[in-house]
C-alpha cells in the first residue's frame, strides 16, 4: 500500500528544507530568514487555506504564537540576560571569582560550578557561560587551572542549573507552557528543583574531582596567540620621521613594528604610515614618532571630556560578536561615540583579512565583520554606538 503525502505537508517540507540551507548558508541573518518562513506560511496558507479553514485561519495560525506566554517570557529572559552581561552588573562576582581562584585552584573551580550552576537557575545559559568564558581562559593564562579542564565541567554545571527551574532553559517553558494549554495543573518555577538538586549531590563530586582529571591539558597545544593591530598613523610636527620618504622611515621605526605599505611620499606633518604591531608595540611607537593612530581632534574631545566627568582614558579591545547589529557597517554608518579606532586585528589569517585593503579608519569605509578586534582608546566606563549594537 503506497504513502502519499497531501500537498501541504509537502509544502511543508521544502520549506524547511529551504529555511535550513539558508541558515547554513549564512548569505542573509537568521532573523530575515525567519521572518521571510513566517510570511510564505501566512501567504501560503491564505492562498491555499488547510481543509476545513478559511483563508484568515491560516493567518492566525502563522502569527499567533507571537503572543504566546512562553515565547514573551523567553524573550524577556534573553534580553535581560544580555542586559546582565552588557552592563556589567556580574562584574563584582567575576572579580569575587578571580580572587578566590587565586587564594586555591580547587576551590576556585568548585565556586565557579556553583555559581555557574545557581546562576543558570535564573538566568538564560548562554548568558552565563558568557561572562565565565573569559574569565576561565585569563585564569588558565596566568598559571591556572587549563582551561582545556575547566569549560566542559563549568557547561556541565550550567546544564544542572538550566534544568532545576522552568525559566533556566527555553525548553523548559516551553514544556510547561504546553503541559498548561494540555490543562495540567499549573507547574512553579521551583517544582521539581529538589529533583535536580538531589542528582546534582551526586554528579557535583564528580564534575568536580574526577571529570578535570581526565579532560586533556591541551595548553602546549595551543598557545594564546599575540594580537597584531594594523593601524593608519599620523605624523606629528615633532616627529624624528619627518623630511623622510616612506620607505626610508621603515628602517627608523621601533624594534617590532612592521609598516604595511611604504611610497615614494615625503612625509610632512599630518602625513599617514600604515603599520602593523602589538598594543604595546603601537603605544610605544606613537610616544617615539610623535604620532596618533587617531584623528587628533577625536583624541582632544575624548580628553576634554574624560576631564568634564572624572572618567580615566584607557586603551580597551572591542570585539565584534556574530550577532552583532555593526556587522557590515563602517566607522562612518556606525558612528562611534566616546571612542577612538587605534588599530584593528582579525582572528582570521592576516594575508586573507578582507578588510586588509580598508584600514584607513577615518578616510576610508571598512565592514565591521564577525571576529574583528578593534583597540580603542575610551573613558573607563561603556561607550555607546550611534548605531543599534
Amino acid at each position: 500500500m503506497g504513502v502519499s503525502i497531501s500537498g501541504h505537508a509537502a509544502a511543508a517540507l521544502l520549506l524547511t528544507v529551504i529555511m535550513f540551507y539558508g541558515f547554513a548558508s549564512e548569505r542573509l541573518r537568521v532573523e530575515i530568514i525567519s521572518l521571510l518562513t513566517i510570511g510564505v506560511i501566512a501567504l501560503g496558507l491564505y492562498v491555499a487555506p488547510l481543509p476545513g479553514t478559511r483563508p484568515s485561519d491560516g493567518l492566525t495560525l502563522a502569527f499567533e504564537g507571537f503572543g504566546h506566554p512562553a515565547l514573551i517570557t523567553i524573550c524577556a529572559l534573553m534580553i535581560m540576560g544580555r542586559g546582565l552581561v552588557v552592563t556589567g552588573a556580574l562584574e563584582p562576582a567575576a572579580r569575587g571569582l578571580r580572587r578566590v581562584w587565586l587564594f586555591n585552584r580547587q576551590l576556585g573551580l568548585l565556586t565557579t560550578l556553583l555559581l555557574a550552576m545557581f546562576m543558570s537557575m535564573m538566568i538564560n545559559d548562554t548568558p552565563v557561560l558568557v561572562l565565565l568564558l573569559p574569565i576561565l581562559v585569563q585564569l588558565a593564562q596566568q598559571g591556572g587551572m587549563p582551561a582545556s579542564r575547566t569549560l566542559i565541567p563549568v557547561n556541565a554545571a550550567i546544564l544542572i542549573g538550566g534544568m532545576a527551574t522552568t525559566i533556566g532553559t527555553s525548553t523548559n517553558l516551553l514544556v510547561v507552557s504546553i503541559a498548561s494549554d494540555l490543562g495540567m495543573p499549573p507547574i512553579g518555577v521551583f517544582h521539581y528543583t529538589p529533583l535536580v538538586l538531589a542528582a546534582a549531590t551526586i554528579a557535583f563530586p564528580y564534575i568536580w574531582l574526577v571529570m578535570p582529571r581526565l579532560l586533556p591539558d591541551t595548553t602546549g597545544d595551543v598557545a594564546p596567540g599575540v594580537r597584531r593591530y594594523m593601524a593608519d598613523f599620523r605624523i606629528g610636527s615633532q616627529s624624528p620621521l619627518l623630511g623622510k620618504m616612506a620607505a626610508e622611515a621603515r628602517s627608523a621605526l621601533p624594534e617590532g613594528l612592521q609598516m604595511v605599505r611604504a611610497g615614494e611620499t615625503l612625509l610632512s606633518p599630518g602625513a599617514r604610515l600604515e603599520v602593523s604591531g602589538t598594543e604595546a608595540e603601537l603605544v610605544e611607537a606613537m610616544r617615539l614618532l610623535d604620532a596618533q593612530a587617531a584623528p587628533i581632534w577625536v583624541i582632544d574631545e575624548l580628553r576634554v571630556e574624560s576631564r568634564a566627568s572624572g572618567h580615566d582614558l584607557a586603551l580597551a579591545e572591542l570585539a565584534i560578536a556574530t550577532d552583532s547589529r555593526l556587522i557590515g557597517q563602517s566607522l562612518q554608518t556606525a558612528r562611534p561615540v566616546g571612542v577612538a579606532v587605534y588599530g584593528i586585528h582579525h582572528s582570521q589569517d592576516r594575508a586573507n583579512c578582507p578588510v586588509r585593503r580598508k584600514r584607513r579608519w577615518h578616510s576610508r569605509s571598512w565592514a565591521a565583520q564577525s571576529g574583528l578586534q578593534a583597540l580603542v582608546l575610551c573613558r573607563l566606563r561603556f561607550p555607546r554606538w550611534a548605531a543599534r549594537s
